[in-house]
């Protein structure tokens, strides 16, 4: 059985883990965000159809959905304070995620334009970008469950610290 001390010298390479995951996170919300805000003043008849989910256009969604990961991204870029960035993750990959559920639960078979104009800038198929896309966000949502718990683990491990030495004094 591990003691807390030796879980404690295992989870020091967490926090450079878990700031990288940050990171590339906030890299990727960057390029998807400015990617649909770029594609929401595009010309393209998608834009104008109502979005299945929300009842808006695509254009608005485009619109807001980049610029909300552009807030994200920036926090996850520029913030200190780890775990909001994780729980700011989580939030946003369980958004998408219920928006994907909501999808398939609908029997919507056309696929999601999620990564805005970059699939045009690379011209990938809307299939691949569809699963491109799938892909980032169980990167998102098992990356962010993995690193808040490695917080959740060594929150645990201070407490017990803590306890220890109360108890020996």
């Amino acid at each position: 059985m591990l003691s807390t001390k030796n879980l404690g010298m295992k989870l020091k390479i967490e926090p450079k883990w878990s700031k990288l995951f940050v990171v590339s996170i906030g890299v990727m919300l960057l390029l998807t965000g400015f990617s649909k805000i770029v594609a929401a003043f595009g010309k393209t008849n998608v834009l104008s159809e109502v979005d299945p989910i929300f009842g808006i256009s695509f254009r608005q969604l485009f619109l807001f959905s980049g610029a909300l990961e552009v807030l994200i991204a920036e926090i996850c870029l520029l913030s200190k304070r780890l775990e909001i960035c994780l729980k700011l993750v989580l939030w946003l990959s369980l958004a998408f995620l219920v928006y994907r559920l909501g999808l398939w639960w609908m029997d919507w078979k056309q696929p999601c334009q999620c990564l805005g104009s970059l699939t045009d800038s690379l011209r990938i198929s809307p299939n691949l970008a569809d699963l491109i896309a799938k892909c980032l966000l169980a990167y998102m949502l098992l990356g962010d469950c993995v690193a808040l718990w490695f917080q959740r683990k060594k929150q645990t491990i201070r407490i017990q610290d803590n306890v220890s030495r109360l108890c020996k004094s």
